[in-house]
């Protein structure tokens, strides 16, 4: 296995530094980009010399604990698919972190973000979880998150319910591909709290074969503008709007006849 030092960012590096006349010291004081995916790396060692990283890529490798990473204070995107991970642990000093990347581990709880105020987007599909497990969500995380999260991969992850995550107002993008969500009324009631998601991915959920699934969710999101793969078209959306609004209206002055015709009874009688 393989530490990621200084020493193998100096021997990786050397050919990037353009300037001749600059020291390694001062290399890693400006560089801004390490790239060490599929390094066969499996520890992070002390990097704090490079306090200017901003974008990390440590995917495809074999890093168990996630460690050493609180100098990265502006550190903005961090890739870390296809590890060993089996806890969210020491993020909480990267304020500046936007993108998080995270699929392929073995976490079973999302946790541990709360001082991630600025992430936006949160990649944690495809988790190795136990059999007849499904991913959790801590609610403090989930609520330190409310404000900024805005794009959510949670695919194939057991996941049967999407009801808790309702908290995270401005959500803009969701796939949740190959779960197990099958309640429409769920799926009702998450559309009603994020007023900006304009894209959705279901696909693989058993809630796809309810009858009229793409006309229900269609009619419920105003915002939405791709729906498991497939672009909504605005006059599709108002006409099946005007569709229900018809329906509801049939339906209401049916209601209304039968009610007056048993208070005619009742007087009848």
């Amino acid at each position: 296995m393989v530490r990621l030092s200084v020493d193998l960012i100096a021997k990786s590096s050397s050919h990037l530094r353009s300037r001749k006349d600059e020291s390694l010291a001062q290399y890693l004081k400006r560089v801004t980009h390490l790239n060490f995916a599929n390094k066969n790396i499996d520890y992070v060692e002390d990097l704090s010399t490079c306090r200017n990283l901003t974008v990390l890529y440590l995917y495809d490798n074999h890093i168990s604990q996630i460690g050493n990473l609180g100098f990265a204070t502006n550190l903005t995107h961090l890739y870390l698919q296809n590890n060993c991970i089996s806890s969210i642990a020491n993020l909480s000093g990267l304020k500046r972190l936007e993108k998080l990347y995270l699929g392929g581990n073995y976490l079973t709880v999302v946790e541990d973000l709360e001082g991630l105020h600025d992430l936006r987007e949160l990649h944690i599909e495809g988790q190795h979880i136990p059999p007849g497990e499904k991913l959790l969500f801590d609610p403090r995380t989930l609520h330190a998150l409310a404000k900024s999260l805005s794009v959510l991969n949670i695919s194939n992850n057991n996941i049967d319910e999407l009801k808790e995550l309702a908290v995270l107002e401005n959500m803009t993008q969701l796939v949740a591909m190959d779960n197990h969500l099958t309640d429409i009324k769920d799926l009702e009631f998450v559309l009603s709290k994020w007023p900006k998601l304009w894209r959705m991915d279901l696909s693989g959920n058993p809630v796809c074969q309810t009858p009229k699934y793409r006309d229900k969710v269609i009619v419920i999101s105003k915002t939405l503008g791709i729906l498991d793969g497939k672009e909504i078209k605005e006059t599709a959306r108002q006409f099946l709007i005007n569709w229900k609004a018809s329906k509801d209206a049939r339906k209401k002055s049916r209601e209304e006849n039968l009610e007056r015709q048993l208070v005619y009874h009742q007087l009848y009688n």
